[in-house]
């Protein structure tokens, strides 16, 4: 059985583009492998939170988790913060992550375009937590969307390191587990890019329908089409992308003929997207606000989460410390 790991930021309300993305492959493997699966509230103090919005953020991503078909009592659920072995497996990973090749990632770049009055230590070394995220359960496959396929190699590559530097083959180097399909990116609504919690360009899981409709239509779009089968704008391709993804094939195929022959309307596109959505989103929806309501339920999916994830975290420590060099003295580890 493989070991799975994966875990969503706790920056807002989960999207559509994290279902497509992530969450709908934890549903599916979870019967078939060893999965754990954790809110990164660590990752998430790289934008400064509040304590107010961090711990609103992580019960709304645990409840979002819960309402789209992740079982606790068959995944281990868990909060990244209350596993402290993460931490120190991330500071011993850093000791040997390179400067150079941190400032290279694309997602650093992108974080210092946007943020650029908040460049902290924590947007470069974000790929070294995430590497010590999936190793500290020894993963061998990472669902992963494809914005993050350039970390998931540095986690390949900080694994490949230890291995060779300590002379073991320890940690396995964990590969992305698409279900053999291509790995998916779910654009937002301006026009680029990908949906994210931090662009404003996403559709949440829990929006109510009124809000759906209004950010489909506000969508951007083009002038249409002049020729037929005319290459698509960029902002074009995304809503088709959307509608391919969300709605039924035929509804594609419609509005896929209706562009190719120059009859496309975008604005009944985006009406029929927006109900596609909607009834899409609906039963999770209903879910998450009766989840979020039952206090009691989601405390004891925590606590038996961290407990299952504690285990596994603290038998790999163990044996980090053994293959570096800390070495017991009388029931004191010699720094």
């Amino acid at each position: 059985m493989e070991t799975v790991v994966s875990g969503i930021r706790s920056t807002g309300n989960l999207h559509i583009g994290n279902y497509f993305g992530a969450l709908k492959n934890f549903v599916k493997m979870q019967h078939e492998n060893r999965c754990f699966f954790f809110i990164a509230d660590y990752h998430s103090l790289t934008t400064h939170p509040t304590p107010e919005d961090l711990y609103g953020n992580v019960k709304q991503v645990l409840a979002e988790y819960l309402a789209c078909g992740i079982d606790p009592q068959v995944a281990t659920i868990y909060l990244q913060s209350d596993i402290r072995e993460v931490t120190e497996l991330y500071l011993l990973l850093n000791m040997n992550a390179y400067v150079g090749e941190l400032e290279r990632t694309t997602s650093f770049k992108d974080k210092v375009r946007m943020q650029p009055d908040n460049v902290n230590a924590g947007l470069l070394t974000y790929p070294v937590l995430m590497a010590a995220d999936i190793i500290i359960h020894k993963a061998t496959k990472v669902p992963v969307g494809k914005d993050q396929e350039q970390n998931l190699e540095m986690t390949r590559k900080f694994a490949r390191r230890f291995n060779t530097m300590y002379k073991t083959k320890f940690f396995p180097e964990p590969t992305a587990y698409n279900f053999g399909e291509k790995l998916v990116k779910i654009p937002g609504l301006d026009g680029t890019g990908k949906m994210g919690k931090s662009e404003g360009n996403a559709i949440y899981l829990i929006d109510e329908p009124q809000v759906i409709r209004k950010k489909v239509m506000r969508a951007i779009t083009d002038n249409g089409p002049t020729q037929e089968n005319q290459e698509m704008s960029e902002p074009v391709k995304n809503l088709f992308t959307l509608m391919d993804v969300i709605s039924e094939a035929d509804s594609f195929q419609f509005y896929l003929e209706k562009y190719n022959s120059c009859k496309i309307r975008y604005g009944d596109m985006k009406k029929q997207l927006a109900e596609d959505i909607i009834s899409f989103n609906a039963p999770i929806r209903e879910r998450i606000i009766e989840i979020m309501a039952d206090d009691t339920y989601l405390g004891k999916v925590v606590r038996e989460g961290a407990e299952k994830a504690r285990e596994s975290a603290r038998e790999t420590i163990k044996d980090v410390r053994e293959i570096i060099g800390f070495k017991q003295f009388g029931g004191r580890v010699k720094k």
